[in-house]
Protein backbone atom coordinates (compact mmCIF):
# COMPACT_ATOMS: atom_id res chain seq x y z
CA UNK A 1 0.00 0.00 0.00
CA UNK A 2 1.11 3.17 -1.01
CA UNK A 3 1.85 6.09 2.10
CA UNK A 4 -0.46 8.47 0.84
CA UNK A 5 -2.95 5.58 1.40
CA UNK A 6 -1.47 3.67 4.35
CA UNK A 7 -1.30 7.12 6.45
CA UNK A 8 -4.84 8.03 6.85
CA UNK A 9 -5.83 4.20 7.53
CA UNK A 10 -2.60 4.33 10.28
CA UNK A 11 -3.61 7.92 11.47
CA UNK A 12 -7.11 6.24 12.16
CA UNK A 13 -5.65 3.51 13.29
CA UNK A 14 -2.89 4.33 15.83
CA UNK A 15 -3.30 8.36 16.64
CA UNK A 16 -5.73 7.10 19.07
CA UNK A 17 -3.76 4.87 20.43
CA UNK A 18 -0.26 7.21 21.02
CA UNK A 19 -2.68 9.95 22.33
CA UNK A 20 -3.97 7.85 25.19
CA UNK A 21 -1.01 6.41 26.55
CA UNK A 22 0.92 9.74 26.63
CA UNK A 23 -1.88 11.57 27.55
CA UNK A 24 -2.00 8.49 31.05
CA UNK A 25 1.14 9.28 31.39
CA UNK A 26 1.13 13.42 31.49
CA UNK A 27 -1.90 14.08 32.82
CA UNK A 28 -5.16 14.98 31.26
CA UNK A 29 -4.59 18.79 31.60
CA UNK A 30 -1.63 18.47 29.12
CA UNK A 31 -3.98 16.38 26.72
CA UNK A 32 -2.93 19.07 23.32
CA UNK A 33 0.54 18.17 24.43
CA UNK A 34 -0.10 14.65 23.97
CA UNK A 35 -2.11 15.36 20.39
CA UNK A 36 0.58 17.21 19.46
CA UNK A 37 3.34 15.08 19.67
CA UNK A 38 0.65 12.04 17.83
CA UNK A 39 0.46 14.23 14.79
CA UNK A 40 4.07 15.68 14.72
CA UNK A 41 4.78 11.79 14.39
CA UNK A 42 2.23 11.29 11.44
CA UNK A 43 3.80 14.31 10.09
CA UNK A 44 7.00 12.66 9.82
CA UNK A 45 5.71 9.87 8.73
CA UNK A 46 4.40 11.55 5.94
CA UNK A 47 7.59 13.23 5.14
CA UNK A 48 9.68 10.88 5.20
CA UNK A 49 7.66 7.74 4.06
CA UNK A 50 7.28 9.64 0.98
CA UNK A 51 10.87 10.04 -0.36
CA UNK A 52 12.47 6.58 1.66
CA UNK A 53 9.46 4.40 0.87
CA UNK A 54 6.82 2.44 3.74
CA UNK A 55 9.32 0.88 6.31
CA UNK A 56 9.02 -2.75 6.67
CA UNK A 57 6.75 -2.31 9.84
CA UNK A 58 4.97 1.23 9.86
CA UNK A 59 3.30 0.80 13.38
CA UNK A 60 6.43 0.22 14.48
CA UNK A 61 8.22 2.63 12.97
CA UNK A 62 5.72 5.38 14.14
CA UNK A 63 5.39 3.87 18.05
CA UNK A 64 9.68 4.62 17.99
CA UNK A 65 9.49 8.17 16.78
CA UNK A 66 6.42 8.78 19.34
CA UNK A 67 8.30 7.71 21.90
CA UNK A 68 11.26 9.73 20.66
CA UNK A 69 9.53 13.19 20.07
CA UNK A 70 8.25 12.74 23.97
CA UNK A 71 11.46 12.41 25.00
CA UNK A 72 12.66 15.41 23.50
CA UNK A 73 9.59 17.16 25.08
CA UNK A 74 11.02 15.57 28.54
CA UNK A 75 14.33 16.67 27.70
CA UNK A 76 14.25 20.18 27.23
CA UNK A 77 11.49 20.58 30.11
CA UNK A 78 13.41 19.97 32.98
CA UNK A 79 10.14 20.89 35.49
CA UNK A 80 7.76 18.74 33.12
CA UNK A 81 10.02 16.00 33.25
CA UNK A 82 10.03 15.69 37.06
CA UNK A 83 6.62 16.06 37.30
CA UNK A 84 6.25 13.04 34.89
CA UNK A 85 8.93 11.15 37.17
CA UNK A 86 6.56 11.37 40.08
CA UNK A 87 3.85 10.12 38.34
CA UNK A 88 5.55 7.13 36.69
CA UNK A 89 5.80 5.26 40.54
CA UNK A 90 7.74 2.20 39.41
CA UNK A 91 11.00 4.34 38.49
CA UNK A 92 13.91 4.54 40.72
CA UNK A 93 15.34 7.55 41.83
CA UNK A 94 18.24 7.04 40.10
CA UNK A 95 16.37 6.03 36.68
CA UNK A 96 17.89 8.21 33.85
CA UNK A 97 15.39 6.86 31.00
CA UNK A 98 11.23 7.64 31.42
CA UNK A 99 10.13 4.47 29.51
CA UNK A 100 7.03 5.46 27.05
CA UNK A 101 5.01 1.91 27.11
CA UNK A 102 3.48 1.20 24.01
CA UNK A 103 2.70 -2.41 24.64
CA UNK A 104 -0.87 -3.65 23.41
CA UNK A 105 -1.91 -4.05 26.67
CA UNK A 106 -0.74 -0.83 27.86
CA UNK A 107 -2.58 0.83 24.90
CA UNK A 108 -6.07 -1.09 26.09
CA UNK A 109 -5.24 0.30 29.16
CA UNK A 110 -4.99 3.54 28.64
CA UNK A 111 -7.63 4.18 25.97
CA UNK A 112 -10.06 2.50 28.31
CA UNK A 113 -8.99 4.29 31.43
CA UNK A 114 -9.13 7.71 29.21
CA UNK A 115 -12.94 6.39 28.35
CA UNK A 116 -13.19 6.51 31.79
CA UNK A 117 -12.12 9.91 32.63
CA UNK A 118 -13.67 11.75 29.64
CA UNK A 119 -17.00 9.88 30.67
CA UNK A 120 -16.77 11.62 34.30
CA UNK A 121 -20.54 13.51 35.28
CA UNK A 122 -19.04 17.04 35.03
CA UNK A 123 -19.08 17.64 31.74
CA UNK A 124 -22.20 17.00 29.68
CA UNK A 125 -23.19 13.92 27.71
CA UNK A 126 -22.39 16.10 24.45
CA UNK A 127 -18.75 16.83 25.70
CA UNK A 128 -18.40 13.34 26.40
CA UNK A 129 -19.52 12.06 23.02
CA UNK A 130 -17.50 14.76 21.57
CA UNK A 131 -14.26 13.79 23.18
CA UNK A 132 -14.59 10.60 22.42
CA UNK A 133 -14.97 10.48 19.00
CA UNK A 134 -11.63 13.44 19.02
CA UNK A 135 -9.22 11.15 21.68
CA UNK A 136 -10.18 7.69 21.32
CA UNK A 137 -11.41 7.71 17.77
CA UNK A 138 -9.07 9.72 16.01
CA UNK A 139 -12.16 12.49 14.23
CA UNK A 140 -11.14 15.40 13.14
CA UNK A 141 -12.69 19.03 14.34
CA UNK A 142 -14.86 19.04 11.26
CA UNK A 143 -16.08 15.36 11.54
CA UNK A 144 -17.17 15.99 14.83
CA UNK A 145 -19.00 18.86 13.58
CA UNK A 146 -20.62 17.12 10.81
CA UNK A 147 -21.91 14.50 13.38
CA UNK A 148 -23.52 17.05 15.26
CA UNK A 149 -24.93 19.11 12.57
CA UNK A 150 -22.61 22.37 14.05
CA UNK A 151 -19.70 24.12 13.33
CA UNK A 152 -16.40 23.82 13.66
CA UNK A 153 -16.18 26.88 16.00
CA UNK A 154 -19.03 25.39 18.64
CA UNK A 155 -17.32 22.15 18.64
CA UNK A 156 -13.58 23.40 19.47
CA UNK A 157 -15.48 26.05 22.13
CA UNK A 158 -16.87 22.73 23.33
CA UNK A 159 -13.80 20.34 23.57
CA UNK A 160 -12.31 23.36 25.38
CA UNK A 161 -14.58 24.16 27.76
CA UNK A 162 -14.61 20.02 28.39
CA UNK A 163 -11.18 19.67 28.64
CA UNK A 164 -11.07 22.58 31.59
CA UNK A 165 -13.42 21.29 33.49
CA UNK A 166 -11.72 17.71 33.95
CA UNK A 167 -8.63 19.47 34.93
CA UNK A 168 -10.49 21.48 37.01
CA UNK A 169 -11.93 18.41 38.54
CA UNK A 170 -8.23 17.45 38.44
CA UNK A 171 -9.63 13.85 37.06
CA UNK A 172 -7.40 11.45 36.72
CA UNK A 173 -7.16 8.94 33.82
CA UNK A 174 -7.30 5.60 35.97
CA UNK A 175 -10.13 3.31 36.45
CA UNK A 176 -12.59 3.55 38.62
CA UNK A 177 -12.58 1.82 42.56
CA UNK A 178 -14.45 -1.47 42.10
CA UNK A 179 -16.83 0.94 44.32
CA UNK A 180 -17.18 3.37 41.91
CA UNK A 181 -16.90 1.41 38.36
CA UNK A 182 -20.31 0.35 38.17
CA UNK A 183 -22.04 3.77 38.19
CA UNK A 184 -19.22 5.15 36.48
CA UNK A 185 -19.42 2.61 34.30
CA UNK A 186 -23.60 3.32 32.96
CA UNK A 187 -21.92 6.88 31.97
CA UNK A 188 -19.77 4.95 29.82
CA UNK A 189 -21.85 2.60 28.06
CA UNK A 190 -24.40 5.62 27.15
CA UNK A 191 -22.14 7.32 25.78
CA UNK A 192 -21.12 4.23 23.55
CA UNK A 193 -24.98 3.94 22.65
CA UNK A 194 -25.30 8.15 21.76
CA UNK A 195 -22.17 7.23 19.67
CA UNK A 196 -23.69 4.17 17.42
CA UNK A 197 -26.93 5.87 17.50
CA UNK A 198 -25.06 8.92 16.37
CA UNK A 199 -23.99 6.76 13.09
CA UNK A 200 -26.38 4.69 13.06
CA UNK A 201 -29.39 7.10 12.51
CA UNK A 202 -27.41 9.65 10.96
CA UNK A 203 -28.85 12.82 10.01
CA UNK A 204 -25.26 14.38 8.71
CA UNK A 205 -24.04 14.68 5.03
CA UNK A 206 -27.37 13.29 3.88
CA UNK A 207 -25.87 10.01 4.29
CA UNK A 208 -28.40 6.94 5.70
CA UNK A 209 -25.25 5.49 7.87
CA UNK A 210 -22.02 6.87 9.13
CA UNK A 211 -20.89 3.59 9.47
CA UNK A 212 -17.40 4.59 11.14
CA UNK A 213 -19.24 6.35 14.42
CA UNK A 214 -20.98 2.80 14.76
CA UNK A 215 -17.72 0.75 14.19
CA UNK A 216 -15.84 2.62 16.86
CA UNK A 217 -18.50 2.64 19.27
CA UNK A 218 -18.57 -1.24 18.95
CA UNK A 219 -14.48 -1.01 19.11
CA UNK A 220 -14.72 0.63 22.30
CA UNK A 221 -17.20 -1.76 23.67
CA UNK A 222 -15.26 -4.76 22.60
CA UNK A 223 -12.20 -3.51 24.61
CA UNK A 224 -14.87 -3.29 27.81
CA UNK A 225 -15.89 -6.93 27.31
CA UNK A 226 -12.54 -8.23 27.09
CA UNK A 227 -11.29 -6.67 30.38
CA UNK A 228 -12.56 -8.50 33.37
CA UNK A 229 -13.34 -5.28 35.59
CA UNK A 230 -15.80 -4.42 32.92
CA UNK A 231 -17.12 -7.09 31.43
CA UNK A 232 -20.70 -6.95 32.66
CA UNK A 233 -23.78 -8.40 31.57
CA UNK A 234 -24.94 -4.71 30.06
CA UNK A 235 -21.94 -4.39 28.50
CA UNK A 236 -22.31 -7.62 26.55
CA UNK A 237 -25.93 -6.56 26.20
CA UNK A 238 -24.82 -3.38 24.38
CA UNK A 239 -22.78 -4.68 22.47
CA UNK A 240 -24.97 -7.27 21.53
CA UNK A 241 -27.45 -4.52 20.01
CA UNK A 242 -24.83 -3.10 18.41
CA UNK A 243 -23.70 -6.34 16.43
CA UNK A 244 -27.23 -6.78 15.41
CA UNK A 245 -28.03 -3.56 13.97
CA UNK A 246 -24.38 -3.58 12.07
CA UNK A 247 -25.34 -7.20 10.60
CA UNK A 248 -27.93 -5.23 8.08
CA UNK A 249 -25.73 -2.25 7.01
CA UNK A 250 -25.22 -3.41 3.82
CA UNK A 251 -28.58 -4.01 3.21
CA UNK A 252 -29.54 -0.65 4.12
CA UNK A 253 -28.51 0.98 0.95
CA UNK A 254 -28.97 0.19 -2.46
CA UNK A 255 -25.66 0.30 -4.89
CA UNK A 256 -26.59 4.04 -5.18
CA UNK A 257 -26.25 4.75 -1.43
CA UNK A 258 -30.20 5.23 -1.47
CA UNK A 259 -31.95 3.94 1.78
CA UNK A 260 -33.60 0.23 1.56
CA UNK A 261 -36.55 -0.11 4.51
CA UNK A 262 -36.76 -3.02 6.61
CA UNK A 263 -39.31 -4.68 4.63
CA UNK A 264 -37.74 -4.23 1.42
CA UNK A 265 -34.25 -5.53 2.37
CA UNK A 266 -32.23 -8.58 1.50
CA UNK A 267 -31.97 -10.83 3.87
CA UNK A 268 -29.03 -12.74 2.03
CA UNK A 269 -27.57 -9.28 2.33
CA UNK A 270 -27.10 -9.47 6.35
CA UNK A 271 -24.42 -10.27 7.75
CA UNK A 272 -24.76 -13.84 9.96
CA UNK A 273 -21.53 -13.44 11.75
CA UNK A 274 -22.67 -10.60 13.19
CA UNK A 275 -26.26 -11.68 13.77
CA UNK A 276 -24.53 -14.77 15.28
CA UNK A 277 -21.86 -12.56 17.31
CA UNK A 278 -25.04 -10.63 18.81
CA UNK A 279 -26.98 -13.91 19.77
CA UNK A 280 -23.72 -14.93 21.70
CA UNK A 281 -23.03 -11.51 23.66
CA UNK A 282 -27.18 -11.34 24.41
CA UNK A 283 -26.19 -15.14 26.29
CA UNK A 284 -23.40 -13.63 28.24
CA UNK A 285 -25.65 -10.87 28.89
CA UNK A 286 -28.25 -13.57 30.49
CA UNK A 287 -26.19 -14.00 33.64
CA UNK A 288 -26.88 -11.96 37.17
CA UNK A 289 -30.04 -10.52 38.16
CA UNK A 290 -30.30 -7.40 36.90
CA UNK A 291 -32.37 -6.50 33.49
CA UNK A 292 -30.71 -3.40 31.46
CA UNK A 293 -32.64 -1.58 28.72
CA UNK A 294 -29.51 -3.10 26.76
CA UNK A 295 -30.90 -6.33 27.44
CA UNK A 296 -34.36 -5.28 26.10
CA UNK A 297 -33.22 -3.48 23.28
CA UNK A 298 -31.12 -5.97 22.45
CA UNK A 299 -33.64 -9.14 22.44
CA UNK A 300 -36.26 -6.62 20.03
CA UNK A 301 -33.40 -6.58 17.65
CA UNK A 302 -33.14 -9.84 18.20
CA UNK A 303 -36.43 -10.77 16.82
CA UNK A 304 -35.65 -8.26 13.66
CA UNK A 305 -32.82 -10.58 12.39
CA UNK A 306 -35.57 -12.87 11.42
CA UNK A 307 -37.95 -11.03 8.64
CA UNK A 308 -40.99 -13.76 9.52
CA UNK A 309 -44.20 -11.78 9.56
CA UNK A 310 -45.38 -13.91 12.21
CA UNK A 311 -47.61 -13.35 15.38
CA UNK A 312 -45.04 -14.58 17.71
CA UNK A 313 -42.21 -12.16 16.63
CA UNK A 314 -44.56 -9.22 17.06
CA UNK A 315 -46.23 -10.14 20.53
CA UNK A 316 -43.04 -10.59 21.96
CA UNK A 317 -41.65 -6.99 20.05
CA UNK A 318 -44.62 -5.89 21.55
CA UNK A 319 -44.20 -7.04 25.17
CA UNK A 320 -40.18 -6.04 25.47
CA UNK A 321 -41.61 -2.48 24.57
CA UNK A 322 -43.56 -2.54 27.49
CA UNK A 323 -41.10 -3.51 29.76
CA UNK A 324 -39.00 -0.91 27.95
CA UNK A 325 -41.17 1.94 28.42
CA UNK A 326 -42.04 0.77 32.61
CA UNK A 327 -38.10 1.17 32.95
CA UNK A 328 -36.68 4.01 30.91
CA UNK A 329 -39.89 5.91 29.11
CA UNK A 330 -38.42 7.70 25.68
CA UNK A 331 -40.82 8.83 22.79
CA UNK A 332 -38.92 6.82 20.28
CA UNK A 333 -39.42 3.70 22.01
CA UNK A 334 -43.37 4.63 22.72
CA UNK A 335 -43.64 5.72 18.81
CA UNK A 336 -41.79 2.19 18.07
CA UNK A 337 -44.13 -0.13 20.67
CA UNK A 338 -47.13 1.80 18.17
CA UNK A 339 -45.91 0.49 15.18
CA UNK A 340 -45.39 -3.04 16.97
CA UNK A 341 -49.02 -2.46 18.41
CA UNK A 342 -50.21 -2.25 15.15
CA UNK A 343 -48.95 -5.75 14.14
CA UNK A 344 -50.57 -7.42 16.68
CA UNK A 345 -53.82 -5.46 17.05
CA UNK A 346 -54.30 -3.73 13.97
CA UNK A 347 -54.11 -0.21 12.51
CA UNK A 348 -57.27 1.36 14.38
CA UNK A 349 -55.85 0.87 17.58
CA UNK A 350 -52.09 1.53 17.17
CA UNK A 351 -53.73 4.92 15.77
CA UNK A 352 -55.56 5.86 18.58
CA UNK A 353 -52.38 4.86 20.94
CA UNK A 354 -50.09 6.91 18.44
CA UNK A 355 -52.15 9.71 18.56
CA UNK A 356 -51.77 10.08 22.24
CA UNK A 357 -47.98 10.45 22.06
CA UNK A 358 -48.52 13.98 20.61
CA UNK A 359 -44.94 14.10 18.97
CA UNK A 360 -45.85 17.03 16.78
CA UNK A 361 -42.19 18.40 15.96
CA UNK A 362 -40.83 14.80 15.43
CA UNK A 363 -41.19 13.67 11.35
CA UNK A 364 -40.85 9.90 12.86
CA UNK A 365 -44.00 10.30 14.08
CA UNK A 366 -46.34 11.95 11.53
CA UNK A 367 -44.83 9.10 9.40
CA UNK A 368 -46.04 6.26 11.37
CA UNK A 369 -49.28 7.98 11.54
CA UNK A 370 -49.37 8.07 7.45
CA UNK A 371 -48.75 4.66 7.70
CA UNK A 372 -50.90 3.71 9.94
CA UNK A 373 -53.81 5.62 8.97
CA UNK A 374 -53.14 3.83 4.72
CA UNK A 375 -56.27 1.95 3.38
CA UNK A 376 -58.30 3.45 6.18
CA UNK A 377 -58.55 6.87 5.67
CA UNK A 378 -55.86 7.80 2.88
CA UNK A 379 -56.64 11.41 2.79
CA UNK A 380 -55.70 11.52 6.85
CA UNK A 381 -52.67 9.21 5.28
CA UNK A 382 -51.63 11.78 2.78
CA UNK A 383 -52.18 14.71 5.37
CA UNK A 384 -49.83 12.87 7.59
CA UNK A 385 -46.99 12.54 5.57
CA UNK A 386 -47.05 15.53 3.81
CA UNK A 387 -46.88 17.33 7.65
CA UNK A 388 -43.61 14.64 7.98
CA UNK A 389 -41.81 15.46 4.67
CA UNK A 390 -42.22 19.42 5.85
CA UNK A 391 -40.40 18.53 8.91
CA UNK A 392 -37.58 16.11 7.79
CA UNK A 393 -34.32 17.20 8.09
CA UNK A 394 -32.61 15.37 5.21
CA UNK A 395 -33.06 14.59 1.43
CA UNK A 396 -33.20 10.95 2.65
CA UNK A 397 -35.74 11.32 4.39
CA UNK A 398 -37.86 13.39 1.74
CA UNK A 399 -37.24 10.50 -0.70
CA UNK A 400 -38.37 7.99 1.66
CA UNK A 401 -41.69 10.10 2.43
CA UNK A 402 -42.40 11.61 -1.14
CA UNK A 403 -42.16 7.72 -2.31
CA UNK A 404 -45.45 6.84 0.84
CA UNK A 405 -46.93 9.65 -0.97
CA UNK A 406 -46.77 8.20 -4.29
CA UNK A 407 -47.79 4.84 -2.97
CA UNK A 408 -51.33 5.75 -1.17
CA UNK A 409 -53.95 4.75 -3.81
CA UNK A 410 -56.04 7.12 -5.18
Amino acid sequence: MASEELIPHLFRTEFTKITAVLCKMFGIEHVELAEDIASETFLSALETWSYKGVPPNPVAWLYAVAKNKAKNVLTRNNTFRKKIEQQVKHLSESSEEIEIDLSQKNITDSQLQMLFAICHPSISTEAQIGLALRLLCGFGIEEIANAFLSNKETINKRLYRAKEKLQQQKVQIEFPSEKEISNRLETVLTTLYLLFNEGYYSESQDVVLREDLCFEAMRLSYLLVENETTNMPNVNALLSLMCFHASRFEARKDKNGKPVLYEEQDEKRWNTELINKGIFFLNKASTGNTISKYHLEASIAYWHTNKADTKEKWESILQLYNRLLQMEYSPVAALNRTFALSKVHGQKPAIAEAEKLQLINNHYYYTLLGELYKNIDNTKAKYNLEKAYALAKTQTDKQIIRNNIASLPL
